[in-house]
């Protein structure tokens, strides 16, 4: 039997135990981050150990998607604080803050929640359209078989933004999923395969989920948020190049000798 007729014969089987009933699940993920740091030694001084433990963490994260067969939430489970250091202040270009993420892959559409500043936005827009090419690679990632998928990925405007001088418009993607668990999602924006997304890595990070619960007694109810400024993607995108070429700005003038600044590269 060849890998698309297994591949088949896996899907159909584990789609009638699970589609069968009204569940509901909880993917639990993980993600790190290896980090290209530029750093200024004659502002930093003997603080690099310091500052790449207290980078390490930050990027260090921990994520649940609860989902069903049509909707799903993605959300922090633990939102860690800026990082600082004592009096001193750290200033790390290129991230953004992501709230609370809901999808609807029925009516292909999310909301996200995002606060950007102090000021709390809700982005409501269309799920990317997902052009997945599969491969007959499997791996196991605890219990569940897992087949892999690539795709090139656009950059949005913000990450264009911040790209290098090379002209890169696009990332690779790479994915594992299982069709044991047949729901056409994923962590963050991710979607759109024959089954959920257990592991992904592009650029210089990794999601990587630690554990599934399926048919929990305990139920979540999956709404998406309604707290926020609402905007498209494409406003949203706007307005924090924006804010944060505002914020570089200020912080080129700042005459402050215990200000640093941190480029991180991907």
């Amino acid at each position: 039997m060849n890998i698309n007729i297994k591949m088949a014969v896996l899907m159909v089987f584990s789609s009638v135990t699970l589609i069968a009933q009204d569940f509901q699940g909880v993917a639990t993920y993980k993600t790190q981050r290896k980090l290209d740091i530029k750093m200024d030694s004659t502002q930093v001084g003997g603080m690099q150990d310091q500052i790449m433990a207290m980078l390490k963490k930050q990027f260090e994260k921990t994520y649940t998607l609860t989902f069903n067969k049509a909707h799903s939430i993605y959300k922090e489970e633990e939102s860690l604080a800026p990082p600082s250091m004592g009096g001193s202040m750290v200033i790390i270009s290129g991230m953004g803050g992501s709230g609370e993420l809901y999808k609807n892959t029925k009516e292909q559409r999310y909301v996200r929640q995002s606060d950007l500043f102090g000021k709390l936005f809700l982005i409501e827009d269309k799920l990317k359209e997902t052009d997945w090419k599969l491969h007959s690679d499997t791996k196991n990632i605890g219990t569940y078989t897992c087949y892999k998928a690539t795709m090139e990925h656009g950059l949005d405007a913000f990450e264009l933004d911040e790209a290098d001088a090379s002209g890169k418009t696009t990332t690779t993607v790479t994915a594992w999923y299982t069709p044991q668990i047949p729901v056409s999602n994923g962590p963050d924006e991710f979607q759109g395969l024959p089954g959920l997304i257990l592991e992904l890595s592009y650029d210089s990070q990794t999601i990587l989920c630690s554990k599934v619960t399926l048919n929990s007694k305990s139920k979540s109810t999956i709404k998406a948020p309604t707290n926020g400024t609402s905007v498209t993607q494409s406003e949203f995108d706007a307005i924090r190049t924006k804010k944060m070429n505002e914020m570089e700005s200020q912080y080129d003038h700042h005459d402050d000798e215990n200000s640093f600044e941190i480029k991180i590269g991907g």
